[in-house]
């Protein structure tokens, strides 16, 4: 009886995602649930956005979500109010966000120590080109199944660094005490009312992404992918267990011949 492939073996092994990003990638799901949902709470105490500092209910918004509110001084339209969720709701944003915060930081610096983003985020070199990308949305695969194609690569890149940032410095624009220590950093987005309608947009984004991810999740396997984030491991795919058992057959077959000559 001949052993295992010792290639087999080896890709039954290969861990696809590390402690930490599993880790943090699940603190950032729960609080990233947390925030969606207590955020649209929050909106819904008063469901109108302003540019620049300040916005009420005299003033003529920049848009209107035309939805009932929670707080009967807000004019809708419709002849009831919804119960007022403000009061827990902005309590687990905030806690929820600070969460978010931290448990970004500790993946940033993890991430570049360890050589995570420039490994696995970053677009490859001669992968970059306009054919590449096509080729992505086509969904052609590359050799390398187990890596994630151009276009994953910079969606990935551009939630971590440009639409995370951006949802947390919106947010924390909001603060009036932030405002107080760091003006500039409020007044350049046009002021309170336009940091909240940044906020606004950027958080739909990220529930967009969501959504897709959540899509492509499932089109590829939904529980094999969720399974590979929880243990870490990659299920070998069947090209790969086919020329695994060819190459095991091909072996058993050469050694019966060699016996046979030998008799």
């Amino acid at each position: 009886m001949l052993p295992a492939s010792p290639g087999k073996m080896a890709k039954s092994t290969t861990p696809r995602h590390s402690g930490l990003v599993r880790l943090t990638h699940w603190i950032t799901v729960a609080c990233f649930f947390a925030l969606a949902i207590t955020g649209y709470l929050i909106v819904l105490s008063h469901p109108r956005f302003y540019w620049c500092e300040t916005g009420n209910v005299n003033m003529k918004p920049l848009f209107n979500l035309h939805l009932p509110s929670s707080r009967d001084t807000v004019p809708t339209g419709y002849g009831y109010v919804l119960p007022d969720e403000n009061g827990w709701s902005r309590y687990l944003h905030f806690e929820a966000a600070w969460l978010l915060v931290l448990t970004g930081i500790v993946y940033g610096i993890a991430g570049f120590w360890s050589g995570h983003f420039r490994r696995d985020l970053l677009p490859e070199r001669g992968k970059r080109s306009w054919g590449d990308y096509w080729r992505a949305f086509r969904g052609v695969k590359d050799k390398d199944a187990g890596s994630y194609n151009v276009v994953q690569r910079t969606v990935y890149l551009g939630v971590i660094f440009v639409l995370f940032p951006a949802v947390i410095w919106t947010g924390l624009a909001l603060s009036p005490a932030f405002n107080a220590v760091f003006p500039f950093f409020v007044d350049v987005l046009g002021g309170r009312q336009s940091a909240r309608t940044l906020h606004f947009f950027v958080s739909d984004l990220l529930v967009a992404f969501l959504v897709v991810h959540i899509v492509m999740i499932a089109l590829n396997g939904f529980w094999t992918r969720t399974l590979e984030m929880i243990t870490g491991r990659a299920k070998p795919s069947t090209t790969e267990d086919t020329e695994s058992t060819e190459g095991t057959l091909v072996a058993a077959e050469v050694e019966n011949v060699t016996v046979e000559e030998g008799i």
